[in-house]
């Protein structure tokens, strides 16, 4: 099989692609293309896994109830966020919308199962983290895939893993990775929103090489 050459033009699209991969938290309310999310779901099982192991499980959230749960849960884990920020600090963080619970047509959770089986424990013995790893790198892999059809993703971290464990009557050796909103962004930025709203900023590349 040839192998398929990258020409410059894709190379830059890609870099774009990256740029403009961005954590959305507003959404506007249109349905996704039916089939659209096992789509997505299968690019993402494309993505590298310790021992071939592929320990992502994608739940879909359509129940009301189970959503309103998870949204209850955000409420009062944000609440608590809001409390410990610094003086300086709060008025900015109560201006951020850290979530899409209202908007997002699509909402799933991510957990890993570090106990499969498949791939026979390959990589994991010594460190079994890299079945969190390898899920990770799905999410990732969806998140782009989603930005080349004009989808966003929302990346719900302010949560407590036990609630939304039970909440979605999951396994108990699943371990919770990520709850997400899924749809077409309200507007399109290539600017990180922490970065407009001055809460943080990029740092150089150079910052993060280490050489020894």
């Amino acid at each position: 099989m040839a192998f398929p050459q990258f020409d410059a033009d894709f190379q830059a699209n890609f870099r774009a692609l990256l740029a403009w991969r961005r954590d959305v938290r507003e959404f506007r309310t249109d349905q996704l293309p039916d089939g659209l999310f096992e789509s997505l779901v299968e690019m993402a099982c494309l993505a590298p896994s310790v021992g071939l192991s592929q320990p992502w499980r994608f739940v879909r959230v359509d129940d009301l109830a189970r959503r309103a749960a998870v949204r209850d849960d955000f409420a009062r884990c944000n609440a608590d966020a809001l409390s410990a920020q610094p003086a300086d600090r709060s008025g900015l963080y109560a201006r951020l919308k850290l979530a899409g619970f209202d908007q997002a047509p699509v909402q799933f959770a991510v957990f890993c199962d570090r106990l499969t089986e498949q791939g026979n424990f390959l990589g994991r013995r010594t460190m079994p983290e890299m079945a969190e790893y390898s899920t990770v790198a799905a999410i990732h892999t969806l998140w782009l895939a989603a930005r080349l059809y004009g989808i966003g993703l929302g990346w719900i971290s302010i949560l407590d893993p036990a609630v939304v464990a039970h909440v979605l009557d999951v396994p108990a050796d699943w371990r919770f990775i990520g709850y997400f909103c899924l749809g077409y962004p309200a507007q399109f930025d290539d600017v990180p929103a922490l970065e407009r709203l001055d809460w943080e900023h990029r740092k150089n590349v150079s910052c993060f090489i280490v050489q020894r």
